[in-house]
């Protein structure tokens, strides 16, 4: 008997939301059928996309590359459902489920998930009567479980599981960098989300990529800890080794990624006491650096007017502020603004700011970018 909701789901969980691309843009679904099946092959089986996910291809690629090859039993598929981002009413917003159902021809989702709640939107998913929604569908067969992805503060949160104790889970942005972040909250999120009983699906373990690679210091950490260890396996196995996990997303782009993944939580291991004493040094190096905490995920870009690209420009500028690459960063700068919005081409509207599950406040960050290049 399980402890708590999906304890025996395997800990790593494939996040669809960063596919590899071919070069014109589109998701190659051919290196994307590989990467599925080195990860069913694996044992894994949890898989997790969006309805907002590269505009819906996200949701056609596990058709083409999972759903149409594999049996429905053999896999756990997780969906979300946006109310805030192109959904201008409840119509909208509950339509999305059904969308989301012919994208993948995955007659019901195993997780459901209303999307990214946030100080700004919590609200509406109320005013849309989205939580008896989600409800009525789980009676219906179309949603076997449901929960929440979260970005805000302890106190909206246990806001929202008091209002809805039914909720079977909550999605979650956990890292070691972020664990004690006060724009992120992470560990007291978590603690709330437990708390209330409730099971953790964990997102950002790798907060966007950047603790694949993290800054030197940390690095020396690590390797001196465990030589053979990628940096991404720290990050993730850090998280996985909470109590109450579900699964760990990891956004896998190409096949080394899923590689590495699987060399390491295929047959998981939570840390030992050795690696959470280096987990817990890399925290204080880490607590010292004044990086922008920008995941990539893009939500800020899909309504800006001036076509900025803003994960790009913070990208370039961490490289001057984590790594004190100067010209790389100018470089980077350049290639990123080429054809399109430049840093000091906002006009501060708060579109991106609104839309940013991180909280950034992208407009003074853009000031200082502006300035810098």
């Amino acid at each position: 008997m399980e402890r708590y909701f999906g304890e025996s789901t395997p800990k790593l969980g494939f996040g669809l939301m960063r596919l590899p691309k071919q070069s014109s843009g589109k998701i190659d679904i051919e290196h994307t059928k590989k990467m599925v099946d080195m990860f069913m092959d694996a044992g894994q089986t949890y898989f997790d996309t969006a309805y907002v996910y590269d505009d819906g291809d996200s949701e056609r690629a596990a058709k083409a590359a999972l759903v149409d090859r594999y049996p429905r039993e053999s896999y756990t598929l997780a969906t979300k459902l946006n109310a805030w981002l192109g959904a201008p009413n409840e119509e909208a917003a509950k339509r999305q489920l059904f969308t989301s159902l012919e994208r993948t021809g995955a007659e019901y989702f195993d997780y459901y998930l209303l999307h990214a709640l946030q100080t700004n939107n919590y609200k509406t998913y109320e005013n849309y009567h989205l939580w008896d929604f989600v409800k009525e569908q789980k009676e219906k067969g179309l949603i076997r479980h449901w929960g929440f992805s979260f970005h805000s503060t302890p106190d909206i949160l246990d806001k929202v599981l008091t209002a809805h104790p039914d909720a079977e889970f909550v999605q979650l942005q956990l890292n070691y960098a972020d664990w004690e972040n006060p724009d992120v909250t992470a560990r007291e999120n978590y603690e709330v989300a437990r708390k209330h009983g409730k099971s953790i699906i964990v997102m950002e373990p790798v907060k966007g990529g950047s603790l694949a690679n993290p800054p030197k210091a940390v690095q020396d950490i690590f390797k001196e800890t465990d030589p053979a260890a990628s940096y991404a396996s720290w990050a993730i196995r850090y998280v996985a080794s909470l109590n109450g996990i579900i699964t760990v997303l990891s956004g896998m782009s190409n096949i080394e990624q899923m590689q590495d993944n699987l060399s390491y939580m295929k047959n998981f291991k939570p840390l030992d006491a050795n690696e959470q004493a280096a987990i817990r040094k890399a925290q204080e190096a880490m607590g010292g650096l004044k990086a922008i905490p920008c995941t990539a995920c893009h939500y800020c870009t899909a309504g800006c007017p001036k076509e900025i690209p803003i994960p790009e420009i913070f990208a370039a500028r961490n490289k001057q502020l984590v790594w004190g690459q100067l010209e790389e960063g100018h470089s980077d700068y350049a290639k990123a603004i080429e054809n399109v919005g430049t840093a000091s081409d906002c006009i501060a509207c708060g579109q991106c700011e609104k839309a940013c599950p991180q909280q950034l406040k992208i407009i003074s960050h853009l000031t200082d970018c502006a300035s810098v290049f």
